[in-house]
Parts: structure tokens; C-alpha cells; sequence
């Protein structure tokens, strides 16, 4: 993020955003995410790889971790209001729109990718697979 090059309040709350923002887009990436990549797969009645049993696992930890996730990004949400408040003080317009974008980017996590990823293991959790279908 370039505004954390900056100096003064924009790069001080930038680099706060950016120290919150590394551990969760690990965990993203570890395990949040991933399982929806058999989504499509699934929602057509294919068989699924065997990568299946490692969504089915990364979706309970998904579950597991959704509380904290959710706190997370509410934290992350409250720097990005920082951010973007420092931003309009100083005049500068890019802060601000990557702030807002970020804001609705955590809210399109929450309302359309984690809950599908938790349902899509649940789905796949051995005894509730169901057998693949054969399209119409």
C-alpha cells in the first residue's frame, strides 16, 4: 500500500492497516478461501478430487475461526475509518477510495464467501456427500 510510505498521520494509519491486514490474508489463504474453489464442481454434481477431504477441513477451521475473523475485520474496518479520515484531512482522494473499497471488500467476505465455504463443508463431510449427478 503506498500511502504507508507516507509520513504523517495518512502513513501511520496506512502501516496500521497493513500490520492488521498480513495475518488475516494469511489465513485467508490458508483456509478460508481454498474450499471455494470446489464450489462450482460441487454445485454441478461432479465428482469431486481428493482435495475434497482438505475443504472439508478447511471449512470446519473456517467455523472454528469465523468469530475471530469477524473481529478482525472490525478491526481492520476501524483502522481503514482512521485512514480514511486522515486521508480527507490531508485532501487526498486515493486513501480514501482504497478504504472504502477494502471496507466492502471485508463485507463481501462475510455476507458471500465465508458463509458458502462453511455450507460447501458441510456439504462434503463424509456421510452427507451426495453422489454426483448427471447433468440434465
Amino acid at each position: 500500500m503506498r500511502a504507508s510510505r507516507a509520513g504523517g498521520c495518512i502513513g501511520e494509519a496506512a502501516r496500521e492497516v497493513a500490520r492488521l491486514l498480513h495475518p488475516h490474508f494469511v489465513k485467508e489463504e490458508a483456509f478460508a478461501l481454498p474450499p471455494l474453489g470446489l464450489l462450482a464442481p460441487a454445485a454441478r454434481g461432479e465428482a469431486l478430487p481428493p482435495a475434497a477431504e482438505a475443504a472439508v477441513r478447511m471449512a470446519e477451521r473456517l467455523q472454528a475461526e469465523l468469530p475471530k475473523m469477524l473481529a478482525e475485520h472490525g478491526r481492520i474496518v476501524a483502522a481503514l475509518v482512521t485512514l480514511a479520515a486522515a486521508a480527507r484531512a490531508e485532501g487526498r482522494a486515493d486513501p480514501v477510495r482504497f478504504a472504502e473499497a477494502l471496507k466492502q471488500h471485508a463485507r463481501i467476505e462475510e455476507e458471500v464467501l465465508y458463509p458458502p465455504a462453511i455450507l460447501l463443508g458441510e456439504q462434503l463431510r463424509p456421510g452427507q456427500r451426495t453422489a454426483a449427478r448427471t447433468p440434465a
